[in-house]
């Protein structure tokens, strides 16, 4: 279960089973590192912004060139990739996440496992029954 301890808009986390913190994203084909994030709570809303890219096939410094509107051609590292996450008893939802890989906007759902030091992170289109599921590692 949750706690409804409140997190701050710096970035640290009130609750270990809280998302928000600093976080390293998992590619779910590779198993490899990826990217860092950091989530913070802003006003009852969650946001993800995109740290530093780790592994890349469009160099160290990429750009969203699939992007659309004020994303389009923004560097990827310093992009907010999600917002408008707000908790629902024992998970996260109604926001979107991007995917700066193809440019794309999904619904997402977040929820924390093993005593908050991984968050499930659930990109979808529709139903969620559609979708894909990434594991990030809490970075201490």
């Amino acid at each position: 279960m949750y706690s409804n301890t409140p997190s701050t808009a710096d970035g640290t986390r009130a609750d270990r089973n809280s998302p928000v913190g600093t976080w390293k994203s998992v590619d779910d084909e590779t198993g490899k590192l990826v990217s860092i994030m950091q989530i913070i709570e802003n006003n009852g809303e969650l946001q993800a912004k995109m740290l530093k890219v780790l592994q890349s096939d469009d160099g160290p410094h990429p750009i969203c060139s699939k992007c659309s509107g004020p994303r389009m051609n923004q560097l990827v590292e310093g992009m907010t990739i999600m917002w408008g996450v707000r908790q629902d008893h024992d998970l996260w939802d109604g926001g979107s996440i991007i995917d700066p890989h193809n440019g794309k906007a999904y619904k997402v759902k977040l929820w924390t496992i093993e005593d908050g030091t991984k968050l499930m992170v659930h990109g979808y289109t529709g139903f969620s029954l559609n979708g894909r599921t990434q594991m990030w590692l809490r970075q201490n």
